[in-house]
C-alpha cells in the first residue's frame, strides 16, 4: 500500500481487535449517558471510501436510543429558504447522546459546491459561517470530531464496480456518484479549499486512509476512543431471578397460530457453506 497505510489486516486479528474497541465503544456510550455528554462525530470522505462501513462498526453494538445516526435527504423546498446549518442544527444531540452524521453540512463545500448546486456567494458565506459555526458548538459544551475517508482513485473504481455488479449493493451507487470519477480532481481542489477553511484548532480535520477497510475502521474507532477523556461508569449489580415453579399454564396447540416457513432447514438439506464477503 504504500504511503496510503497499512497493508490488509488479517479478518482474526481484525474481529479480534474490532470486538476490543466496541466493548470500550459501550463504555464510552455509558460515559455519555451517565454524564450527560453530548457527542458529534462527522463522516465525510470520497464516495465509495468507507464511511457507511465504519458507521456500522461503531454503532453496532450501542444503544441506538443513546447512539444515533443522521443520514440527511436532499432538502426540501423549504429547508432551502432556510438557514443552512437549520436542518442540521435540529439534530444535534441532546445531554446524554451520541450523533454521528454520514455527510453533513460539509455537503456544502463538496459536491454542492462542485456540482454547482450552490452559487458562489452561497460557498463563500459558508466558508465564512462553518468555522463560527463550530466553534459554536464546541464552545456550548459538544464534543466534535471530524473524519475524512481518503480513497485513491483505483480503489474508489474497484469498488463502484463491485456495487454496480451486485445487487445488495446496488442501492449503494447513483449516477451523481459515477461523476466523481470524471471530477476527480474538481473534488481534489474543493476538499483541499475546505480543509484550508475549516480545519481548526477548536474542531480539526482527522484524515483516515481507507484503501484497507479493516484497518481504516479500526484506526478510526481507535482515534475516536483517544480523543474523549471517558471512564468505566459502575453498572448495576444484576442477578437472573429463578424461574418461579410453573403454576398450570398451557401452551396453546400450535396449529392455532401461523408460523413462517422454516426457510433455514431447507438450506441445510441442501449442505454447503457459502464462503464470507472478503470485502466486508
Amino acid at each position: 500500500m504504500g504511503e496510503r497505510g497499512s497493508g490488509r489486516l488479517p479478518r482474526a486479528r481484525y474481529e479480534k481487535e474490532l470486538r476490543r474497541l466496541q466493548i470500550e465503544l459501550v463504555k464510552l456510550q455509558e460515559w455519555v449517558r451517565a454524564e450527560g455528554q453530548r457527542l458529534v462525530v462527522v463522516f465525510e470522505g470520497r464516495d465509495a471510501a468507507g464511511k457507511g462501513g465504519a458507521i456500522k462498526r461503531v454503532t453496532e453494538r450501542l444503544n441506538p436510543r443513546v447512539a444515533r445516526i443522521v443520514a440527511l435527504p436532499v432538502p426540501t423546498e423549504r429547508e432551502r429558504t432556510q438557514w443552512y446549518f437549520q436542518r442540521h442544527a435540529a439534530q444535534l444531540p441532546a445531554a446524554g447522546e451520541i450523533v454521528l452524521f454520514d455527510r453533513s453540512w460539509y455537503n456544502r463545500a463538496g459536491v454542492e459546491r462542485v456540482m454547482g448546486f450552490c452559487t458562489e456567494e452561497e460557498y463563500q458565506r459558508f466558508l465564512r459561517q462553518c468555522p463560527v459555526f463550530e466553534r459554536l458548538l464546541v464552545e456550548d459544551g459538544i464534543l466534535l470530531r471530524k473524519y475524512w475517508f481518503s480513497v485513491s482513485d483505483a480503489v474508489q473504481e474497484k469498488r463502484f464496480r463491485k456495487r454496480l455488479s451486485d445487487p445488495t449493493r446496488r442501492w449503494k451507487i447513483s449516477a451523481m456518484d459515477l461523476e466523481s470519477i470524471t471530477r476527480w480532481e474538481a473534488y481534489s481542489r474543493a476538499k483541499d479549499e475546505m480543509f484550508a477553511r475549516t480545519d481548526i484548532p477548536e474542531a480539526p480535520w482527522y484524515v483516515v486512509e481507507a484503501d484497507e477497510k479493516r484497518a481504516a475502521r479500526i484506526n478510526m474507532i481507535a482515534h475516536l476512543l483517544s480523543t474523549v477523556p471517558y471512564g468505566d461508569i459502575p453498572l448495576p449489580d444484576l442477578t437472573l431471578p429463578p424461574r418461579p415453579a410453573p403454576t398450570g399454564y398451557q401452551r396453546p396447540p400450535r396449529r392455532l397460530q401461523t408460523y413462517v416457513p422454516d426457510h433455514a432447514a431447507s438450506l441445510l438439506a441442501r449442505g454447503g457453506d457459502p464462503a464470507a464477503d472478503p470485502e466486508a
